[in-house]
């Protein structure tokens, strides 16, 4: 069974940072291409960066040059540094396959973490 937990969200100032973690279980995770999603309220979920199985990373442009994904293979998780964070970065944050798993036909998503950046 597929398990995806994030954690590490919290509250901070505009220009703080952030670090996000993805503890994963179930997965042949060295095989699979990851990615943190963010959704804002009110707007549909968006991939905002992601990681080949080779560590090739590709971002939104939105978070270029501020985000930084990585991934440990030994420990099966991923992170997300966010630095110079924007209050337009406030939104649950998400970790996933690329493309999103599914379970029984239906996309599985972890509990998400709050980060909220106020101004």
């Amino acid at each position: 069974q597929v398990q995806l937990v994030e954690s590490g969200g919290g509250m901070v100032q505009a220009g703080g940072s952030l670090r996000l973690s993805c503890t994963t279980s179930g997965l042949n995770f060295r095989l699979v291409a990851m990615a943190w999603y963010r959704q804002a309220p009110g707007k549909q979920r968006e991939l905002v960066a992601r990681i080949s199985s080779g560590s090739f990373a590709t971002y939104v442009d939105s978070v270029k040059a501020r985000f930084t994904i990585s991934r440990d293979n030994g420990k099966n998780t991923v992170h997300l540094q966010m630095n110079s964070l924007k209050p337009e970065d406030t939104a649950v944050y998400y970790c996933n396959l690329v493309p999103p798993v599914r379970i029984s036909h239906d996309i599985y998503w972890g509990q998400g973490t709050q980060v909220t950046v106020s101004s």
